[in-house]
């Protein structure tokens, strides 16, 4: 796991009680993070730090539902079903995969990012709410078990469509802009003369990446002809999930819209979602969120019951289960190269792409890269530069870094190696023998790491 929560000012409320909770309950996690690095770690352990943060947990929540009703706060019952949903379905079920595991590395791993992760998300968006510092969204969302109906659906679609392997980024995706987007939006009506209002954000590069390599028209941006496919492509997608939820009646649709972000942001701003999921599908991001008030009233999917929820959560996991390959970022203003390099190694590693220095420091900080592929000469910001820019970023500054380059006289590579790279590539290489060096790095460090 190799990495600490870090506490920021952000998330104290302002309440003595709450504030001090939340920072023993990451005292707490960052306890149990250091004791999986651990080579002497023991069973014991982990079972006595689960029983410690438990414990913490359940008073914080009595003592924040105490807070909240004795200031009346609007959203208390919401905020109390949060808090319920976490103690008696997430933490138990957690637990219960510990136990059947004997406390192995993935569920002990899948424990902590999930405490960690629900944590970090309900202090800053919930928590902040309760004294006027930010407003709930969700006081609509409908129980877990549709919402986790719902994930699984949408993540088995994209494969179908696509065949792409999406993680969920966030259940409470807020409108919150990632890279360059298209915002399109449906309204469907019901045969009870309801609304159904679906927001479907598509990263553009997702589009490009999908949609636009299956069209005659070969474009590295977003087209006409790509736009008008995603439309009819993402009308497919909505009736896909009808199909599978029988209850959702879906009659006719009424309107759809192309919307600016700005509109788009207008339009999202003060509704309350009953879905609003964003998901990394590998090729760019994709957000779907619903909003259908009448839909509290009514179930969808399949409910998760006591008798089956460790069934259906593991069924999740294994069907939905992270990517284990290593991650390239390639670094290179040439197309050909890149595309070159992304056939090379993508069979046995997760590649991305960059063109430039900018585009490669926002890659690194969407998804931080295992080995960074970069080449020496680049217009504009070279690759000493992007290096140089890399290591001045303490969240950037070991990931390694092997220099591409054209370059065999003495003095380039004199260059180059000053610059203490982890290595360098020559581009004439052999594809077979640039491949053979990468796995050999990572075998290396394996090793090592081993030793």
């Amino acid at each position: 796991m190799g990495k600490q929560l870090v506490w920021h000012e952000r998330f104290n409320i302002g309440v003595d009680i709450i504030d001090r909770e939340h920072k023993k309950l990451f005292s707490i996690l960052n306890r149990m993070l250091r004791a999986a690095e651990d080579e002497e770690k023991n069973i014991w352990t982990y079972q006595e730090g689960i029983k410690y943060f438990k414990e913490h947990a359940m008073k914080h929540f009595t003592e924040e539902e105490s807070y909240m009703a004795s200031i009346n706060y609007i959203g208390f019952e919401t905020h109390r079903r949060l808090h319920d949903n976490f103690r008696r379905k997430t933490l138990r079920a957690l637990e219960k995969e510990l136990k059947q595991t004997n406390y192995s590395e993935e569920a002990v791993s899948h424990f902590l990012s999930v405490c960690a992760g629900w944590l970090i998300g309900h202090t800053l968006i919930e928590d902040r709410a309760i004294t006027g510092q930010g407003v709930s969204k969700w006081k609509d969302l409908l129980p877990e078990e549709e919402q986790a109906a719902m994930r699984q659906t949408i993540i088995q679609l994209l494969y179908d469509l696509f065949q792409l392997d999406a993680k969920v980024i966030s259940d409470c995706y807020g409108g919150e802009k990632f890279g360059k987007g298209i915002y399109y939006r449906l309204v469907y009506g019901t045969k009870q003369k309801e609304e159904w209002e679906i927001f479907l954000v598509f990263e553009e590069k997702l589009i490009v990446n999908t949609i636009g390599s299956m069209l005659p028209t070969v474009s590295e941006t977003v087209n006409v002809m790509m736009v008008n496919a995603a439309r009819y492509t993402a009308r497919q997608f909505v009736e896909r999930i009808r199909e599978c939820f029988p209850s959702v009646d879906l009659y006719e649709m009424k309107e759809e819209n192309l919307l600016t972000y700005d509109q788009f942001q207008r339009a999202f701003a003060g509704q309350h979602p009953q879905f609003s999921l964003l998901f990394d599908t590998g090729e760019g991001y994709f957000a779907y969120s619903v909003i259908a008030p009448h839909l509290i009233d009514s179930g969808l999917g399949t409910a998760i019951k006591d008798e089956n929820a460790m069934t259906e959560v593991r069924k999740y996991l294994n069907d939905n289960k992270e990517t284990e390959k290593k991650k390239l970022l390639v670094v290179d203003d040439s197309e050909v190269m890149c595309q070159a390099l992304k056939e090379l190694f993508q069979k046995e590693y997760e590649v991305s792409l960059a063109k430039s220095g900018l585009s490669a420091i926002a890659s690194i900080t969407l998804d931080r890269p295992d080995l960074v592929l970069l080449d020496y000469e680049m217009p504009v910001c070279d690759g000493s530069q992007i290096l140089a820019m890399i290591r001045s970023e303490k969240d950037f500054a070991d990931i390694p870094v092997i220099f591409l380059t054209g370059r065999v006289d003495k003095e380039s590579i004199q260059k180059v190696l000053s610059l203490k790279p982890e290595g360098y590539l020559i581009k004439s290489l052999p594809p077979a023998e640039i491949k053979k060096e990468i796995n050999k790095y990572f075998e290396q460090k394996a090793a090592k790491k081993k030793e």
